[in-house]
């Protein structure tokens, strides 16, 4: 149970899932902490430094983190890992003195930190894989449904729901790959001491077992290790991370910030889910915020600039190491995820829940489709013989009149004026103009790429499932 009586980061009860936080806890990453130095003391120990009798006691010991005790060493020590390794030795009186023998700090801090992440990239393809399956559903649904088209805010000309959905579903099949690819190039720092050159190791283990023990030592982690670090790994591999889930929250604020285009009372064709109960506003009853749309948006464009103090971190570090890039970190990263976690928990949330009105479609498709059907009529009525320019300046007279009684509160009336211009009707049949000005099948072959998106979307994610 959270003290509420000091500050708390949201982060740290209100954002992101339960398996989230629990990965970036302080508990989790001493966990860590502590399973690398007892597979160190196990690889160790098959070069004779480190008894099996040790490494059984660091293994019944590992997961018994005792932050109050570390805390009261790193008072006087100033220096949380050898806070823990003090704590650990204590817990472990016949093994105490062999852990992170031959280590330096961060040849535990940064591979930690990259096997963290590379379970953190799992959780979020997992949901985002997830999310992608319920896009591929909402396209097929509504893949030949007529909406009106938006450009510049403006009523342009029909496309389908199922192609809109497309378009953010093929953003975020983008994202999936780019963060799977992401994932598959994690690499810790490995084992190479203070600058990277591993000459502690080479004491201990001597030149001819270097190769071998970090061989070894990726084994016993499950991580692969960059063949050059320095005291840190490359740095720019923090910033590689974080822009792909920046990318990831770009593509899920456009979506966001569309919908609350869309469910504005105005237009309203989509709505996000509100509850019975839920409060939309505490001075006005009647409001229906779009509270979730808006919360992506509000933690999306604060995941934005993370990748900047990435960027800085790598651009920054000075020769073999500088610690201008420690305390930023710490959370930098956790914020990171944890953001894209909560924000594709949240896309999830709407698109189950997610309402769509077809009585608003057909208002909106009433109100300004008569508009998009003006070129197809200058084109046939050119084709019959008319002089395009002036049949340009004939629709654009009506296309204004129409405009301004619909801005009255008036029906559309463009289709009638436009049947009943002797400019038109003596080139074109009364079935002819009636056919032009329908908007039945004006939306080209978007409902056809909007289903082989879906079906993309579909074979990505089975493909992602079978690990292939």
């Amino acid at each position: 149970m959270s003290d509420f009586s000091g500050y708390l980061s949201p982060f740290s009860w209100r954002y992101g899932s339960i398996r989230m936080r629990e990965l970036w806890s302080e508990e989790s990453k001493r966990r860590t902490w502590r399973r690398i130095w007892t597979g160190l003391a196990r690889v160790e120990s098959g070069y004779g430094l480190v008894k099996p009798e040790q490494v059984e006691e660091l293994d019944r010991r590992r997961d018994d983190v005792d932050i109050g005790r570390a805390h009261e060493f790193e008072a006087e020590l100033r220096h949380d890992l050898m806070a823990e390794v003090k704590t650990f030795a204590e817990q472990c009186p016949g093994a105490g003195g062999v852990i992170h023998l031959g280590a330096t700090s961060m040849d535990i801090e940064d591979n930690a930190d990259a096997m963290r992440m590379k379970v953190a990239l799992g959780y979020i393809l997992e949901s985002l894989s997830a999310l992608l399956g319920s896009f591929a559903g909402r396209i097929e649904e509504f893949a030949d449904l007529p909406v009106m088209a938006f450009t510049h805010l403006q009523p342009a000309e029909p496309t389908t729901l199922g192609y809109r959905f497309a378009v953010w579903g093929q953003d975020l099949l983008a994202d999936y790959r780019n963060l799977a690819l992401v994932l598959d190039s994690v690499k810790g720092k490995g084992f190479k001491g203070a600058v990277g050159t591993a000459a502690s190791y080479e004491d201990l283990l001597g030149a001819g077992n270097l190769e071998r023990f970090e061989s070894q030592m990726a084994a016993e982690l499950g991580v692969e290790f960059f063949p050059i670090a320095t005291q840190t790994y490359p740095r720019g591999q923090d910033y590689r991370v974080l822009s792909a889930l920046a990318g990831l929250g770009a593509s899920l604020h456009k979506f966001a910030f569309d919908l609350r285009v869309l469910q504005s009372p105005p237009i309203g064709e989509l709505s996000e889910p509100f509850g019975s109960k839920q409060v939309g506003s505490s001075a006005m009853p009647f409001k229906r915020n779009p509270i979730d749309a808006e919360k992506i948006d509000s933690l999306a464009r604060q995941l934005s600039v993370l990748p900047q103090v990435a960027w800085q971190n790598a651009a920054l570090s000075l020769l073999e190491r500088t610690l201008d890039d420690s305390a930023n970190r710490r959370s930098i990263l956790p914020e990171a995820f944890l953001i894209c976690d909560e924000i594709l928990g949240t896309a999830a949330k709407i698109m189950k829940g997610l309402v769509v009105d077809r009585r608003a479609i057909s208002r909106t498709m009433a109100a300004y489709g008569p508009f998009a059907c003006t070129e197809r009529v200058m084109m046939a009525a050119a084709k019959a013989g008319a002089d395009r320019q002036e049949c340009h300046e004939k629709l654009r007279e009506h296309a204004l009149a129409a405009w301004a009684e619909l801005r009255g509160g008036k029906p559309n009336t463009l289709s009638g004026r436009i049947a009943s211009d002797p400019f038109f009707s003596s080139r074109l049949s009364e079935s002819a103009l009636v056919e032009l000005m329908s908007l039945e099948g004006y939306s080209g072959n978007a409902p056809v790429r909007a289903k082989a998106m879906a079906a993309e979307i579909r074979g990505a994610i089975e493909k992602g499932a079978r690990g292939s």
